[in-house]
């Protein structure tokens, strides 16, 4: 063991959890002002869900012995043996300092899908939906990523989260988004967001936490981990700059709202390559990642008319397939001699072929298993709000509470 090692994937773990209280505000100052409560507390609450189940069953299901490429054992139920157990992922640390590490995406990952729902689930629906979400999507997602399962075997390559976290989430949004239908006067109706410095701030707590995110999944406090900081910064930097062009473009002015939308998209494209990339690809990853979201949120969903409100398909999921992809195209073994086979721009195309089929089935799995989720969770109760409800707000109909209780201004 090595206490270096140790003591740097602690800290990161409290980073990564960190993000989840950041995604709260980041949700919570882009939708409306009677839904503010309920947007931040559809990703808190996860914080209480994800660590009791991860605990319970998800470390097990996802990192425990092999089943089918798909999932893991039960070996690992309540964290039992965790303590005593050796650590084949990551030999110079404690398995429970990687499980709690690795707790901590858990717990941020069902979050991001509220931010497609916003102003029109019911929060019991949702809570649910969170529950067996993670059972059914997340913990075979996680096994075949990281825990020794088919997209591993497969040779694909995801060092911090695209398809675990990203493509996942966003594609699940999507589908989510879909079933539950849009909100009430969509056409008719201006959606402004309601708390710019409230974003701002957001955006903020999840800059600082993915540096967590990214470099502790190197798993260790060295060069690897140095690599994934600065490609971060460097994606999320170029991002930023390039969403801030294109509102330059389109409408004149740059904005902060589209300058810190561009620094999460330059983080989450980023993110399965982070640890495999050379640094100059990284400003191509996010340069780039950035434009094809802006295109996705500004054209895509207007052409197709889904309601994806806090846009968590267009930013996470394409987002996460665009870096996919594009890890697919820029890997190579000089940064990190793990992986089987250089990118396509290194002249092998085995790699990219690879992540194409990983990303496939990472979708497959998450429209499949929300579907299958949604249908569970319409047998306990409904996943919409009625459109009283709606229009009342969700602080009020759901938590019965006001974020702003002394406000008298004229928006809603």
């Amino acid at each position: 063991m090595n206490a270096a090692d140790t003591g740097f994937i602690i800290i990161c773990a409290a980073l990564v959890l960190f993000m989840t209280p950041g995604l709260a505000f980041f949700y919570g100052g882009l939708g409306r002002r009677k839904n503010v409560a309920n947007n931040i507390m559809t990703s808190f609450f996860c914080i209480g869900v994800g660590i009791v189940m991860w605990f319970a069953v998800g470390f097990s299901l996802s990192f425990g012995t092999d089943h089918g490429g798909v999932i893991g054992s039960f070996e690992y139920l309540f964290m039992n043996g965790v303590e005593t157990a050796s650590d084949a992922y990551a030999p110079t640390i404690p398995l429970l300092v990687f499980a709690l590490f690795q707790m901590m995406f858990a717990v941020i990952t069902p979050a991001l899908i509220a931010g497609s729902v916003a102003g029109r689930m019911r929060f019991k629906a949702l809570f649910l939906f969170v529950v067996l979400w993670s059972l059914i999507v997340y913990y075979p997602v996680a096994h075949m990523v990281w825990g020794g399962g088919l997209l591993a075997q497969m040779g694909s390559i995801d060092f911090a989260g695209g398809n675990v976290v990203h493509i996942s989430s966003g594609v699940s949004a999507l589908v989510l988004c879909l079933l539950l239908g849009r909100r009430e006067g969509y056409d008719n109706v201006s959606y402004p967001v309601h708390n710019i410095p409230l974003v701002a701030i957001g955006a903020s707590l999840l800059l600082f936490g993915w540096f967590g995110f990214n470099a502790g999944s190197a798993l260790s406090a060295g060069d690897l981990a140095a690599h994934a900081f600065a490609t971060t910064a460097i994606s999320t930097a170029a991002a930023e700059l390039s969403w801030m062009l294109m509102d330059v473009i389109t409408c004149e002015k740059p904005t902060l709202v589209g300058a810190s939308t561009g620094l999460v998209i330059g983080l989450v494209a980023i993110t399965p390559g982070c640890g495999f990339v050379p640094l100059w690809a990284s400003f191509i990853i996010g340069f780039t990642g950035s434009i094809v979201c802006f295109f996705a949120v500004s054209f895509i969903k207007k052409r197709f008319g889904y309601d994806d409100a806090l846009d968590a398909f267009g930013c996470h999921g394409i987002g996460g397939i665009w870096g996919g992809i594009l890890t697919g195209v820029f890997a190579t073994q000089q940064v990190n001699p793990v992986i089987r086979w250089n990118g396509l721009a290194f002249g092998d195309w085995h790699l990219f072929v690879a992540q194409l089929a990983a990303i496939a089935i990472t979708i497959a799995v998450a429209i499949v298993g929300t579907l299958i989720c949604a249908k569970l969770v319409g047998l306990v109760c409904p996943l919409r709000v009625t459109k009283r409800d709606e229009r009342v707000g969700l602080d009020l109909s759901q938590h019965g509470e006001r974020a702003y209780p002394s406000f008298n201004g004229l928006d809603d």
